[in-house]
């Protein structure tokens, strides 16, 4: 089946062509595989928009289109891309982008070798990447919260070159890349751009030598101790946020953050669903025949509840607010317990004996109304 363009595109049939190539850019820039690095996915739909652009921004292409719903034996190149590429940011300049991801890589784009750059090739001010640290956790710290210190491998800035890249005779003559500008343009097949000036990093000015202790790249990699707070009521998939504990930034910008996400190992009897917790707790046979008080554990201590009379097993008392906290609030969840009637030792020749009083005046039998014959 032929494909419909304007459905991939999200315009109707007669969108003007302004609407039209609005609708491409605003796609690209969801689905470019470059923002949606292993995506199979995104790089399938952003091959299919290109497709459906490149024959709707073309009049020619479109009215074959409209005609006979596809293009037939149109050649190669027909469109205003050229040959073999489909068109669409012909003359476009992506600094409109402002600092934003999308803008980030077509700035990268200048990267590379560069006449006259005399060092790495920049984009100004570059954030440092967020880092990612998985934290195995005690059941109970991870309740309590727990201050702890963890090492990790990262980018921190080079001391040699203070993070510029650069160690000398910088800052003095005019960039011969940009003229002074601090911009520069390039052209990659059917697109242009307008980015910060590689070679001077927008300053407008030549860059230095490059620093040997970190290659012009400003940062060093660096085996760090981290201090860091688990913050009370974390739970397996918890994702704690260190700001500034990620990789340096580049040319001056903020470094990344550290993110730690959580993992909880089980307890030896208390089990957690969510902000409330259970727990099974033994209790004999005349404790709830008669009744009792008895004594549970907590994760805040031990407490007392009370076992009414003809209690059966398995069933649950709740204790308000002894439960795990959620992070940042002082409220608690329950906890529950879950009573289990534990018969008392059989090898007891006296306790044979009572147990037979016991059943001769316990009454009917508690399955006859069960059915059967």
């Amino acid at each position: 089946m032929p494909k419909d363009y304007y459905q991939i595109l999200g315009v109707s049939r007669s969108a003007a062509p302004a609407e039209i190539k609005k609708a491409y850019r605003k796609l690209a820039r969801k689905y470019h595989p470059d923002l949606n690095p292993g995506d199979k996915a995104a790089e399938a739909k952003f091959k299919e928009i290109q497709e459906a652009y490149s024959v709707l921004s073309d009049a020619q292409k479109r009215a074959q289109y409209d005609q006979f719903g596809s293009l037939g034996d149109m050649p190669p190149g027909a469109g205003p891309g050229g040959p073999g590429a489909p068109p669409g940011f012909e003359g476009f300049d992506f600094s409109d982008y402002g600092t934003s991801p999308f803008r980030d890589f077509f700035e990268n784009l200048f990267g590379g070798s560069v006449p006259g750059a005399g060092g790495r090739a920049g984009a100004g001010p570059q954030r440092g990447e967020d880092l990612n640290y998985t934290m195995q956790m005690g059941f109970e710290d991870s309740i309590h919260g727990v201050q702890t210190r963890i090492r990790l491998s990262r980018l921190v800035e080079c001391d040699r070159c203070g993070g510029r890249g650069q160690i000398s005779g910088g800052g003095q003559a005019v960039c011969p890349v940009c003229g002074g500008t601090g911009r520069s343009q390039m052209q990659r097949g059917f697109m242009k751009f307008s980015g910060t000036c590689p070679a001077c990093g927008g300053s407008g000015r030549s860059r230095g030598d490059l620093c040997p202790a970190c290659r012009g790249e400003g940062t060093v990699e660096k085996s760090d101790l981290i201090s860091v707070r688990i913050p009370a009521g974390v739970d397996t998939g918890s994702r704690v946020r260190i700001p500034g504990r990620g990789n340096a930034g580049r040319n001056g910008g903020p470094p990344g953050d550290l993110y730690i996400s959580i993992e909880v190992g089980p307890h030896a009897f208390f089990r957690r669903e969510g902000p409330n917790i259970s727990i099974k707790v033994p209790i004999t046979v005349p404790e709830a025949t008669l009744g009792a008080k008895i004594e549970v554990p907590t994760l805040w201590g031990k407490t007392t509840i009370r076992i009414p009379p003809g209690t059966k097993s398995g069933q649950k008392f709740r204790i308000k607010e002894q439960g795990a906290p959620a992070p940042g609030l002082r409220a608690r969840g329950d906890e529950f317990v879950e009573v289990a009637i534990v018969p008392p030792p059989f090898e007891n020749q006296r306790v044979r004996e009572l147990m037979k009083e016991l059943e001769r005046l316990s009454g009917p039998n508690p399955r006859e109304n069960m059915g059967g014959d």
